[in-house]
């Protein structure tokens, strides 16, 4: 009689360590499977406003700014918190711009006090010429809702072109001319990540004195 009431109470005790451990998983079940809890996937280009702009003005000499490039990098700050165009109001919450080289760090520092207004970090990882590596990344990594991209002008083209638009029918010509420093490139990418060319297009910045002359 007393082995089996021990046995029993050993069988009972051992139940009762099994329940608490059950009690003791649940909140961490809930958590795993709370939709608020779980890692939302990347989205790519789904629903995302890519900018693209040209780095600001250069000197003669050297790989940073001219003094009217650092007015328009300044510029850009408030420019693009919030960027408007029409009804639309978009604030960049990510910033990519070209690698730094030897003979140009500009686009970086074309948006450097943007990250420093934002607190949003400038993303480096490509050289001017990796555009289909960018465009790629973007496809597969990107959790922003709206990206501002800087790059040099001779590789904005290939670059739109890289991302599924049309360059020419965007900017209206084969190549980004020399000169010209104020446009921002529009690219809207619909549900499915596929651009939609009804709303993308070229503005003109009307930023400082001079622009869009």
């Amino acid at each position: 009689m007393l082995v089996s009431a021990l046995a029993k109470t050993g069988c009972i005790c051992m139940f009762i360590r099994k329940f608490l451990l059950i009690l003791g998983c649940l909140p961490a079940l809930a958590w795993a499977h709370h939709p608020d809890k779980v890692a939302k996937p990347d989205h790519g280009l789904r629903d995302v406003t890519v900018l693209i702009v040209r780095h600001a003005e250069k000197p003669p000499q050297g790989n940073g700014l001219s003094p009217r490039g650092e007015q328009r990098a300044e510029a850009y700050a408030t420019y693009f918190d919030p960027w408007r165009l029409g009804t639309e109001s978009l604030t960049p919450d990510r910033l990519i711009a070209t690698k730094d080289s030897t003979e140009s760090w500009r686009p970086q520092l074309t948006l450097t006090p943007l990250s420093q207004r934002l607190g949003v970090p400038i993303e480096q990882p490509f050289a001017d010429d990796q555009v289909d590596a960018l465009a790629n990344a973007l496809r597969q990594g990107n959790t922003a809702g709206v990206v501002l991209i800087a790059w040099h002008h001779g590789h904005i083209d290939k670059l739109i072109d890289a991302l599924g638009g049309k360059s020419r029918h965007i900017i209206d010509r084969k190549s980004w001319p020399e000169d010209v420093y104020d446009w921002v490139v529009v690219l809207h990418f619909d549900h499915q990540g596929e651009l939609d060319e009804s709303r993308s297009r070229l503005v003109v910045e009307h930023l400082l004195p001079g622009d869009g002359g």
